[in-house]
Protein backbone atom coordinates (compact mmCIF):
# COMPACT_ATOMS: atom_id res chain seq x y z
CA UNK A 1 0.00 0.00 0.00
CA UNK A 2 2.85 2.39 0.82
CA UNK A 3 4.56 1.65 -2.48
CA UNK A 4 1.34 2.21 -4.42
CA UNK A 5 0.74 5.47 -2.56
CA UNK A 6 4.32 6.46 -3.36
CA UNK A 7 3.54 6.36 -7.08
CA UNK A 8 1.02 9.17 -6.70
CA UNK A 9 2.93 11.06 -4.01
CA UNK A 10 6.22 11.29 -5.90
CA UNK A 11 4.50 12.13 -9.17
CA UNK A 12 2.66 14.98 -7.45
CA UNK A 13 5.92 16.58 -6.31
CA UNK A 14 8.54 15.64 -8.90
CA UNK A 15 7.30 17.53 -11.97
CA UNK A 16 7.14 21.05 -10.52
CA UNK A 17 10.93 21.50 -10.37
CA UNK A 18 11.37 20.37 -13.97
CA UNK A 19 8.82 22.65 -15.63
CA UNK A 20 11.49 25.00 -16.98
CA UNK A 21 13.39 22.11 -18.58
CA UNK A 22 10.19 20.73 -20.11
CA UNK A 23 9.17 24.10 -21.56
CA UNK A 24 12.67 24.68 -22.97
CA UNK A 25 12.41 21.37 -24.84
CA UNK A 26 8.74 21.26 -25.87
CA UNK A 27 7.72 24.91 -25.79
CA UNK A 28 4.19 25.92 -24.86
CA UNK A 29 4.93 27.96 -21.74
CA UNK A 30 1.36 29.27 -21.60
CA UNK A 31 0.05 25.70 -21.52
CA UNK A 32 2.25 24.24 -18.77
CA UNK A 33 -0.28 24.87 -15.93
CA UNK A 34 -2.42 22.23 -17.62
CA UNK A 35 0.22 19.63 -16.72
CA UNK A 36 -1.09 19.96 -13.16
CA UNK A 37 -4.72 20.91 -13.80
CA UNK A 38 -5.55 18.05 -16.18
CA UNK A 39 -3.96 15.53 -13.80
CA UNK A 40 -5.98 16.85 -10.85
CA UNK A 41 -9.14 16.97 -12.94
CA UNK A 42 -8.81 13.42 -14.29
CA UNK A 43 -8.03 11.91 -10.91
CA UNK A 44 -10.87 13.75 -9.14
CA UNK A 45 -13.75 12.93 -11.49
CA UNK A 46 -12.96 9.20 -11.69
CA UNK A 47 -12.84 8.53 -7.93
CA UNK A 48 -16.60 7.92 -7.41
CA UNK A 49 -16.71 5.52 -10.37
CA UNK A 50 -13.76 3.50 -9.09
CA UNK A 51 -15.18 3.52 -5.57
CA UNK A 52 -18.48 2.00 -6.69
CA UNK A 53 -16.76 -0.61 -8.86
CA UNK A 54 -14.51 -1.55 -5.92
CA UNK A 55 -17.60 -2.42 -3.87
CA UNK A 56 -18.94 -4.41 -6.82
CA UNK A 57 -16.00 -6.44 -8.17
CA UNK A 58 -13.40 -5.98 -5.44
CA UNK A 59 -10.47 -3.72 -4.60
CA UNK A 60 -7.69 -5.75 -6.23
CA UNK A 61 -8.76 -5.49 -9.89
CA UNK A 62 -9.43 -1.74 -9.54
CA UNK A 63 -6.02 -1.15 -7.93
CA UNK A 64 -4.24 -3.16 -10.63
CA UNK A 65 -6.17 -1.28 -13.34
CA UNK A 66 -5.16 2.04 -11.80
CA UNK A 67 -1.49 1.05 -11.60
CA UNK A 68 -1.58 -0.19 -15.21
CA UNK A 69 -3.10 3.07 -16.47
CA UNK A 70 -0.62 5.10 -14.45
CA UNK A 71 2.21 3.05 -15.97
CA UNK A 72 0.84 3.54 -19.49
CA UNK A 73 0.48 7.28 -18.97
CA UNK A 74 4.03 7.51 -17.59
CA UNK A 75 5.52 5.70 -20.58
CA UNK A 76 3.57 7.83 -23.06
CA UNK A 77 4.50 11.05 -21.20
CA UNK A 78 8.14 10.09 -21.40
CA UNK A 79 7.84 9.97 -25.21
CA UNK A 80 5.74 13.14 -25.55
CA UNK A 81 6.68 15.22 -28.60
CA UNK A 82 4.98 18.52 -27.71
CA UNK A 83 3.09 20.16 -24.87
CA UNK A 84 -0.44 19.10 -25.99
CA UNK A 85 0.63 15.44 -26.17
CA UNK A 86 2.27 15.66 -22.75
CA UNK A 87 -0.90 17.19 -21.30
CA UNK A 88 -2.98 14.37 -22.82
CA UNK A 89 -0.70 11.71 -21.36
CA UNK A 90 -0.80 13.41 -17.97
CA UNK A 91 -4.57 12.95 -18.15
CA UNK A 92 -4.02 9.20 -18.59
CA UNK A 93 -1.80 9.25 -15.51
CA UNK A 94 -4.52 11.10 -13.61
CA UNK A 95 -7.18 8.55 -14.54
CA UNK A 96 -4.92 5.87 -13.11
CA UNK A 97 -4.13 7.88 -9.98
CA UNK A 98 -7.87 8.26 -9.38
CA UNK A 99 -7.95 4.54 -8.56
CA UNK A 100 -4.65 4.07 -6.74
CA UNK A 101 -4.92 6.35 -3.70
CA UNK A 102 -8.58 5.69 -2.76
CA UNK A 103 -8.07 1.93 -3.19
CA UNK A 104 -4.99 1.98 -0.98
CA UNK A 105 -6.90 3.76 1.79
CA UNK A 106 -9.93 1.47 1.37
CA UNK A 107 -7.77 -1.68 1.49
CA UNK A 108 -6.16 -0.49 4.71
CA UNK A 109 -9.67 -0.10 6.12
CA UNK A 110 -10.46 -3.68 5.06
CA UNK A 111 -7.36 -5.30 6.52
CA UNK A 112 -6.56 -3.63 9.83
CA UNK A 113 -8.34 -3.22 13.14
CA UNK A 114 -9.28 0.22 14.42
CA UNK A 115 -6.24 0.34 16.69
CA UNK A 116 -3.92 -0.62 13.84
CA UNK A 117 -5.62 1.48 11.19
CA UNK A 118 -4.50 4.94 12.34
CA UNK A 119 -0.93 3.73 12.75
CA UNK A 120 -0.91 2.24 9.25
CA UNK A 121 -2.50 5.38 7.84
CA UNK A 122 0.34 7.22 9.56
CA UNK A 123 2.84 5.03 7.73
CA UNK A 124 1.11 5.86 4.46
CA UNK A 125 1.07 9.56 5.32
CA UNK A 126 4.83 9.33 5.91
CA UNK A 127 5.16 8.43 2.22
CA UNK A 128 4.03 11.98 1.42
CA UNK A 129 6.66 13.34 3.79
CA UNK A 130 9.35 11.37 1.98
CA UNK A 131 7.95 12.43 -1.40
CA UNK A 132 8.05 16.08 -0.32
CA UNK A 133 11.83 15.77 -0.15
CA UNK A 134 12.59 13.10 -2.75
CA UNK A 135 10.25 14.44 -5.45
CA UNK A 136 11.62 17.99 -5.85
CA UNK A 137 15.19 16.73 -5.46
CA UNK A 138 14.74 14.04 -8.11
CA UNK A 139 13.00 16.47 -10.44
CA UNK A 140 15.80 18.99 -9.97
CA UNK A 141 18.45 16.39 -10.82
CA UNK A 142 16.67 15.34 -14.02
CA UNK A 143 16.14 18.99 -14.97
CA UNK A 144 19.78 19.90 -14.35
CA UNK A 145 20.95 17.23 -16.77
CA UNK A 146 18.23 18.11 -19.32
CA UNK A 147 16.74 14.63 -18.87
CA UNK A 148 13.19 15.56 -17.82
CA UNK A 149 11.78 12.44 -19.51
CA UNK A 150 13.38 10.40 -16.75
CA UNK A 151 10.79 11.89 -14.39
CA UNK A 152 8.20 9.67 -16.05
CA UNK A 153 10.39 6.68 -16.89
CA UNK A 154 11.35 6.27 -13.24
CA UNK A 155 7.73 5.26 -12.62
CA UNK A 156 8.14 2.11 -14.73
CA UNK A 157 10.00 -0.07 -12.18
CA UNK A 158 7.94 1.37 -9.32
CA UNK A 159 4.64 0.52 -11.07
CA UNK A 160 5.81 -2.97 -11.99
CA UNK A 161 6.97 -3.67 -8.44
CA UNK A 162 3.77 -2.27 -6.89
CA UNK A 163 1.60 -4.23 -9.33
CA UNK A 164 3.47 -7.47 -8.67
CA UNK A 165 3.21 -7.05 -4.90
CA UNK A 166 -0.54 -6.38 -5.06
CA UNK A 167 -1.04 -9.30 -7.43
CA UNK A 168 0.95 -11.79 -5.36
CA UNK A 169 0.41 -10.61 -1.76
CA UNK A 170 -3.11 -9.24 -1.55
CA UNK A 171 -6.05 -11.63 -1.46
CA UNK A 172 -9.73 -10.87 -1.00
CA UNK A 173 -12.93 -12.85 -1.04
CA UNK A 174 -15.60 -11.19 -3.16
CA UNK A 175 -19.09 -12.64 -3.21
CA UNK A 176 -19.90 -12.99 -6.88
CA UNK A 177 -23.32 -11.56 -7.62
CA UNK A 178 -24.99 -10.10 -10.64
CA UNK A 179 -24.70 -6.31 -10.54
CA UNK A 180 -26.20 -3.64 -12.73
CA UNK A 181 -23.46 -1.08 -13.31
CA UNK A 182 -24.82 2.43 -13.62
CA UNK A 183 -23.05 3.37 -16.86
CA UNK A 184 -25.30 6.37 -17.49
CA UNK A 185 -24.65 7.72 -13.99
CA UNK A 186 -20.90 7.24 -14.41
CA UNK A 187 -20.88 9.17 -17.71
CA UNK A 188 -23.07 12.00 -16.39
CA UNK A 189 -21.09 12.37 -13.16
CA UNK A 190 -17.75 12.35 -14.95
CA UNK A 191 -18.89 14.81 -17.63
CA UNK A 192 -20.59 17.21 -15.20
CA UNK A 193 -17.71 17.30 -12.71
CA UNK A 194 -15.18 17.63 -15.53
CA UNK A 195 -16.92 20.76 -16.80
CA UNK A 196 -17.51 22.27 -13.34
CA UNK A 197 -13.94 21.68 -12.15
CA UNK A 198 -12.63 22.91 -15.51
CA UNK A 199 -14.63 26.09 -15.05
CA UNK A 200 -13.16 26.62 -11.59
CA UNK A 201 -9.60 25.90 -12.70
CA UNK A 202 -9.79 28.19 -15.74
CA UNK A 203 -11.95 30.96 -14.28
CA UNK A 204 -9.99 34.17 -13.92
CA UNK A 205 -6.95 32.70 -15.68
CA UNK A 206 -7.87 30.99 -18.95
CA UNK A 207 -10.94 33.18 -19.34
CA UNK A 208 -12.88 35.81 -17.41
CA UNK A 209 -15.44 34.58 -14.89
CA UNK A 210 -18.26 36.37 -16.72
CA UNK A 211 -17.13 35.36 -20.22
CA UNK A 212 -19.25 33.30 -22.61
CA UNK A 213 -16.82 30.38 -22.27
CA UNK A 214 -17.09 30.42 -18.47
CA UNK A 215 -20.88 30.72 -18.42
CA UNK A 216 -21.22 27.97 -21.03
CA UNK A 217 -18.97 25.54 -19.15
CA UNK A 218 -20.74 26.13 -15.83
CA UNK A 219 -24.16 26.05 -17.48
CA UNK A 220 -23.68 22.76 -19.30
CA UNK A 221 -21.94 21.26 -16.27
CA UNK A 222 -24.83 22.29 -14.05
CA UNK A 223 -27.43 20.80 -16.41
CA UNK A 224 -25.53 17.49 -16.57
CA UNK A 225 -25.22 17.45 -12.77
CA UNK A 226 -28.98 17.89 -12.39
CA UNK A 227 -29.50 15.07 -14.91
CA UNK A 228 -27.14 12.89 -12.88
CA UNK A 229 -29.03 13.57 -9.63
CA UNK A 230 -32.40 12.79 -11.23
CA UNK A 231 -31.01 9.64 -12.82
CA UNK A 232 -29.45 8.38 -9.60
CA UNK A 233 -32.84 8.43 -7.90
CA UNK A 234 -34.04 5.76 -10.34
CA UNK A 235 -30.83 3.74 -10.71
CA UNK A 236 -30.87 0.23 -9.23
CA UNK A 237 -27.24 0.50 -8.09
CA UNK A 238 -26.27 4.20 -8.27
CA UNK A 239 -22.64 5.29 -8.65
CA UNK A 240 -23.02 7.80 -5.82
CA UNK A 241 -25.77 6.61 -3.45
CA UNK A 242 -27.55 9.44 -1.69
CA UNK A 243 -27.21 7.75 1.68
CA UNK A 244 -23.53 8.77 1.52
CA UNK A 245 -24.69 12.39 1.73
CA UNK A 246 -27.71 11.97 4.00
CA UNK A 247 -26.23 10.13 6.98
CA UNK A 248 -25.06 12.66 9.55
CA UNK A 249 -21.67 11.07 10.20
CA UNK A 250 -20.87 10.75 6.50
CA UNK A 251 -22.17 14.20 5.55
CA UNK A 252 -20.13 15.93 8.27
CA UNK A 253 -16.95 14.03 7.44
CA UNK A 254 -17.45 14.77 3.73
CA UNK A 255 -17.68 18.49 4.49
CA UNK A 256 -14.62 18.13 6.69
CA UNK A 257 -12.75 16.45 3.83
CA UNK A 258 -13.74 19.29 1.50
CA UNK A 259 -12.40 21.88 3.96
CA UNK A 260 -9.26 19.83 4.53
CA UNK A 261 -8.53 19.75 0.80
CA UNK A 262 -9.07 23.49 0.43
CA UNK A 263 -6.86 24.33 3.41
CA UNK A 264 -4.12 21.98 2.29
CA UNK A 265 -3.92 23.37 -1.24
CA UNK A 266 -3.81 26.93 0.12
CA UNK A 267 -0.76 26.14 2.23
CA UNK A 268 0.92 24.03 -0.44
CA UNK A 269 0.60 26.73 -3.11
CA UNK A 270 1.52 29.82 -1.10
CA UNK A 271 3.92 28.94 1.73
CA UNK A 272 6.99 28.29 -0.53
CA UNK A 273 6.32 31.36 -2.70
CA UNK A 274 5.77 33.53 0.38
CA UNK A 275 9.10 32.47 1.89
CA UNK A 276 11.03 32.75 -1.37
CA UNK A 277 9.87 36.30 -2.12
CA UNK A 278 9.86 37.77 1.39
CA UNK A 279 13.03 36.19 2.83
CA UNK A 280 15.06 35.39 -0.28
CA UNK A 281 15.07 31.73 0.71
CA UNK A 282 16.00 29.32 -2.12
CA UNK A 283 12.99 27.37 -3.43
CA UNK A 284 14.34 24.07 -2.14
CA UNK A 285 14.65 25.37 1.44
CA UNK A 286 11.21 26.99 1.23
CA UNK A 287 9.83 23.65 0.07
CA UNK A 288 11.46 21.89 3.00
CA UNK A 289 9.85 24.38 5.40
CA UNK A 290 6.47 23.35 3.99
CA UNK A 291 7.64 19.73 4.19
CA UNK A 292 7.54 20.03 7.98
CA UNK A 293 3.75 19.81 7.57
CA UNK A 294 4.06 16.34 6.05
CA UNK A 295 6.23 15.28 8.98
CA UNK A 296 3.74 16.45 11.61
CA UNK A 297 0.89 14.67 9.81
CA UNK A 298 2.13 11.05 10.21
CA UNK A 299 3.41 11.77 13.72
CA UNK A 300 -0.09 12.82 14.82
CA UNK A 301 -1.70 10.01 12.84
CA UNK A 302 0.37 7.49 14.77
CA UNK A 303 -1.04 8.78 18.07
CA UNK A 304 -4.56 9.35 16.74
CA UNK A 305 -5.41 5.65 16.96
CA UNK A 306 -4.65 5.48 20.66
CA UNK A 307 -6.48 8.73 21.30
CA UNK A 308 -9.75 7.88 19.55
CA UNK A 309 -9.83 4.51 21.32
CA UNK A 310 -9.67 6.42 24.63
CA UNK A 311 -11.96 9.37 23.97
CA UNK A 312 -13.71 8.58 20.67
CA UNK A 313 -13.59 9.75 17.05
CA UNK A 314 -15.39 13.07 17.54
CA UNK A 315 -13.17 14.54 20.30
CA UNK A 316 -10.04 13.49 18.41
CA UNK A 317 -11.29 15.17 15.24
CA UNK A 318 -12.24 18.31 17.18
CA UNK A 319 -8.73 18.43 18.68
CA UNK A 320 -7.27 18.42 15.18
CA UNK A 321 -9.63 21.20 14.13
CA UNK A 322 -8.68 23.40 17.09
CA UNK A 323 -4.97 22.90 16.37
CA UNK A 324 -5.54 23.86 12.72
CA UNK A 325 -7.46 27.05 13.51
CA UNK A 326 -4.84 28.25 16.00
CA UNK A 327 -1.76 27.27 13.96
CA UNK A 328 -3.01 28.64 10.63
CA UNK A 329 -3.93 31.89 12.40
CA UNK A 330 -0.36 31.98 13.73
CA UNK A 331 0.88 31.47 10.17
CA UNK A 332 -1.13 34.50 9.05
CA UNK A 333 0.44 36.59 11.83
CA UNK A 334 3.92 35.39 10.80
CA UNK A 335 3.61 37.39 7.56
CA UNK A 336 4.23 40.52 9.66
CA UNK A 337 7.79 39.30 10.39
CA UNK A 338 8.65 36.49 7.92
CA UNK A 339 11.01 33.79 9.21
CA UNK A 340 11.80 30.43 7.58
CA UNK A 341 12.33 28.65 10.90
CA UNK A 342 9.15 30.05 12.44
CA UNK A 343 7.09 29.04 9.40
CA UNK A 344 8.63 25.54 9.48
CA UNK A 345 7.66 25.09 13.14
CA UNK A 346 4.14 26.37 12.48
CA UNK A 347 3.81 24.03 9.47
CA UNK A 348 4.81 21.09 11.67
CA UNK A 349 2.04 22.00 14.14
CA UNK A 350 -0.42 22.42 11.25
CA UNK A 351 0.55 18.93 10.12
CA UNK A 352 -0.38 17.50 13.51
CA UNK A 353 -3.78 19.16 13.21
CA UNK A 354 -4.30 17.54 9.82
CA UNK A 355 -3.13 14.21 11.21
CA UNK A 356 -5.61 14.14 14.08
CA UNK A 357 -8.60 15.45 12.10
CA UNK A 358 -8.08 13.64 8.79
CA UNK A 359 -7.28 10.20 10.17
CA UNK A 360 -9.93 10.06 12.90
CA UNK A 361 -12.72 11.35 10.64
CA UNK A 362 -11.77 8.94 7.84
CA UNK A 363 -11.60 5.92 10.13
CA UNK A 364 -14.91 6.93 11.73
CA UNK A 365 -16.59 7.00 8.32
CA UNK A 366 -15.05 3.69 7.24
CA UNK A 367 -16.00 2.00 10.50
CA UNK A 368 -19.66 2.96 10.19
CA UNK A 369 -20.20 0.69 7.16
CA UNK A 370 -19.44 -2.85 6.03
CA UNK A 371 -17.14 -4.11 3.27
CA UNK A 372 -19.70 -3.69 0.51
CA UNK A 373 -20.06 0.04 1.24
CA UNK A 374 -16.57 0.98 2.40
CA UNK A 375 -15.25 1.65 -1.10
CA UNK A 376 -18.00 4.17 -1.84
CA UNK A 377 -17.58 5.84 1.56
CA UNK A 378 -13.80 6.13 1.20
CA UNK A 379 -14.04 7.22 -2.41
CA UNK A 380 -16.58 9.91 -1.54
CA UNK A 381 -14.25 11.22 1.15
CA UNK A 382 -11.39 11.43 -1.38
CA UNK A 383 -13.74 12.97 -3.96
CA UNK A 384 -14.78 15.80 -1.63
CA UNK A 385 -11.15 16.37 -0.68
CA UNK A 386 -10.22 16.66 -4.38
CA UNK A 387 -13.10 19.05 -5.05
CA UNK A 388 -11.94 21.10 -2.08
CA UNK A 389 -8.47 21.30 -3.56
CA UNK A 390 -9.80 22.38 -6.95
CA UNK A 391 -12.09 25.09 -5.57
CA UNK A 392 -9.53 26.13 -2.97
CA UNK A 393 -6.85 26.60 -5.61
CA UNK A 394 -9.16 28.83 -7.65
CA UNK A 395 -10.63 30.92 -4.82
CA UNK A 396 -7.42 31.40 -2.85
CA UNK A 397 -5.53 32.17 -6.05
CA UNK A 398 -8.12 34.81 -6.90
CA UNK A 399 -7.70 36.36 -3.43
CA UNK A 400 -3.93 36.52 -3.85
CA UNK A 401 -4.18 38.01 -7.35
CA UNK A 402 -6.68 40.60 -6.16
CA UNK A 403 -4.41 41.80 -3.36
CA UNK A 404 -1.37 41.89 -5.64
CA UNK A 405 -3.22 43.92 -8.29
CA UNK A 406 -4.57 46.35 -5.71
CA UNK A 407 -0.99 47.02 -4.53
CA UNK A 408 0.50 47.64 -7.96
CA UNK A 409 0.77 44.18 -9.48
CA UNK A 410 4.38 43.44 -8.50
CA UNK A 411 4.39 39.89 -7.13
CA UNK A 412 8.18 40.03 -6.64
CA UNK A 413 7.90 42.79 -4.03
CA UNK A 414 8.29 41.43 -0.49
CA UNK A 415 5.67 43.75 1.02
CA UNK A 416 3.13 42.96 -1.69
CA UNK A 417 3.70 39.21 -1.32
CA UNK A 418 3.43 39.42 2.51
CA UNK A 419 0.06 41.15 2.11
CA UNK A 420 -1.17 38.62 -0.47
CA UNK A 421 0.03 35.63 1.55
CA UNK A 422 -1.48 37.11 4.71
CA UNK A 423 -4.87 37.39 3.00
CA UNK A 424 -4.62 33.82 1.73
CA UNK A 425 -3.66 32.47 5.16
CA UNK A 426 -6.54 34.35 6.82
CA UNK A 427 -8.92 32.82 4.27
CA UNK A 428 -7.37 29.43 4.96
CA UNK A 429 -7.96 29.95 8.70
CA UNK A 430 -11.64 30.57 7.89
CA UNK A 431 -11.67 27.27 6.01
CA UNK A 432 -10.13 25.64 9.10
CA UNK A 433 -13.02 27.04 11.16
CA UNK A 434 -15.42 25.30 8.76
CA UNK A 435 -13.45 22.10 9.34
CA UNK A 436 -13.73 22.55 13.11
CA UNK A 437 -17.47 23.19 12.93
CA UNK A 438 -17.87 20.03 10.84
CA UNK A 439 -16.00 18.07 13.51
CA UNK A 440 -18.24 19.52 16.23
CA UNK A 441 -21.31 18.55 14.16
CA UNK A 442 -20.22 14.89 14.00
CA UNK A 443 -22.62 12.65 15.93
CA UNK A 444 -21.53 11.31 19.30
CA UNK A 445 -20.60 7.66 19.01
CA UNK A 446 -19.65 4.93 21.46
CA UNK A 447 -15.92 4.55 21.92
CA UNK A 448 -14.65 2.09 19.28
CA UNK A 449 -13.19 -1.29 20.22
CA UNK A 450 -9.53 -1.85 19.47
CA UNK A 451 -10.15 -5.13 17.64
CA UNK A 452 -13.01 -3.87 15.44
CA UNK A 453 -12.45 -4.17 11.70
CA UNK A 454 -15.86 -3.72 10.06
CA UNK A 455 -19.22 -2.29 10.92
CA UNK A 456 -20.54 -5.77 11.65
CA UNK A 457 -18.33 -5.91 14.79
CA UNK A 458 -17.98 -2.20 15.48
CA UNK A 459 -20.44 -0.36 17.74
CA UNK A 460 -19.71 2.84 15.79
Amino acid sequence: MMLSTGLVAIDSTVIATAVTSIVDDLGGFSQFPWLFSVYLLASAVTVPVYAKLADTIGRKPIMLWGIALFLLGSILAGFAWDMPSLIAFRAVQGIGAGAVLPMAITMVGDIYTLEERARVQGYMASVWAIAAVVGPTLGGVFAQFDAWRGIFFVNIPLCLLAGWMIWSRFTERVERQRHRIDYAGAVLLTASMTLLILGVLQGGTGWAWDSIASLSVFGVGGVLLVAFILGERRAAEPILPFWVLSRRLLSTTNVLGFALGAALIGLTEFVPTFLTVTTGTPPLIAGLALGALTIGWPVAATFAGRLYLRVGFRPTTILGGVILVLSISALALSTLAPSVWLVAVICFVIGTGFGFSAISSLVAAQSSVGWDERGVVTGTQMFFRSIGQSLGAAVLGAIANGVILSLGGDETDAGTMSAAAGAVFVATAVVAIVLLLSAIAMPRMPRPRADAVTAETDPA
